[in-house]
């Protein structure tokens, strides 16, 4: 044979090389893979127990973001921080001209009609806090996207530190709320012990609330143009301006279960309960029936139900 033929053969050895032999993992599925090496997929969303751990071991960023937000708020106005109550007061004082003096709003107020300042004000206060919790909610994920997409974190923190954030601003609003129940006599009674349990129970409300609305703003943008209209709806049919019961039954001559209809949505519940604890003349008459079911009924409900249904979507927030 040649020297030729041998180098031949070898280029030929050399080019078909030997297999490696087959690898155990070959015939494994990418799920069976994953469970092999400890592998998880990145964003999942974590149990129900687990997501609640996460979000109280967070629990100092929500305050903190929360207080952030309200700082800044009004930090480019020359009233700063003074626009918490300015505004509420401001609309409060249009409702009463409107509503009070040219459309006889204060007829039926409990007590009478100098009870109505004191009527239209404290639904004002009240009424704004769940409306900002909503309009801001619905923009909670939208308007934080380079945050969720840069950082891991229960993002239902979010749309929790809206509903505490206006939390904060009602209680600072109500130091001049106080001021004015004083004004027009209404003075501190063992009544006003009942704003506590009143106020939690309605943060846990909003909460839920501002919960449902980021998910949905967080898919529907335009949600967030809409619900201003949809909110102003909510306040003329909750009784803010004037006496809803009154009002259904001698002006509109309502039927009875639209009464009870209006009077059991959870801003006027809400609302009567405020009213009930600050204003003397207010009495269980002005109440709707089970007036505290309702209101924790709202609570639990809302608030649970939204943040369950938040916690469904948690992985596919900021995406796409």
């Amino acid at each position: 044979m040649s020297e030729t033929t041998h180098d031949s053969a070898d280029s030929a050895d050399s080019a078909v090389g030997v297999a490696p032999p087959p690898s155990p993992d070959d015939r494994l599925t990418p799920a069976e893979l994953a469970a092999k090496y400890g592998l998880s997929v990145s964003g999942a969303r974590p149990s129900l127990p687990d997501y609640v751990r996460q979000l109280w071991a967070r629990r100092h960023f929500i305050l903190a973001f929360s207080r952030a937000k309200l700082t800044a708020q009004y930090s480019q106005a020359k009233l700063g921080q003074l626009w918490q109550v300015a505004t509420p007061l401001l609309n409060a004082a249009v409702y009463f001209f409107i509503f009070g003096v040219l459309l006889g709003g204060r007829d039926g107020t409990p007590g009478g009609k100098e009870n109505y300042v004191p009527f239209l004000v404290t639904g004002v206060f009240v009424f704004t806090f769940t409306q900002t919790s909503v309009l801001n909610g619905v923009r909670a994920i939208s308007s934080n996207l380079g945050l969720v997409r840069a950082l891991h974190f229960p993002r239902a923190s979010l749309p929790i530190s809206v509903s505490l954030q206006q939390l904060q601003q009602l209680l600072f609003s109500m130091i001049v709320l106080i001021v004015i129940l004083i004004g027009f006599g209404q003075f501190p009674a063992w009544s006003w012990l009942l704003i506590v349990p009143t106020l939690v129970l309605q943060f846990g409300f909003n909460t839920g609330l501002a919960l449902i609305m980021a998910r949905l703003g967080s898919k529907t943008p335009d949600l967030a143009q809409l619900m201003p209209f949809v909110t102003r709806t909510w306040m003329y049919a909750s009784g803010v301006m004037f006496p809803l019961q009154h009002m259904l039954q001698t002006r509109a001559d309502a039927p009875g279960w639209l009464v009870d209809v209006l009077q059991a949505n959870p801003a006027a519940v809400y609302m009567d309960l405020m009213r009930f604890a600050f204003i003397d003349a207010y009495t269980g008459a002005d109440l709707p029936p089970h007036v505290w079911a309702l209101a924790l009924g709202w609570a639990v409900v809302v608030g649970l139900g939204g943040f369950v249904f938040f916690w469904k979507a948690e992985e596919r927030y900021g995406r796409g």
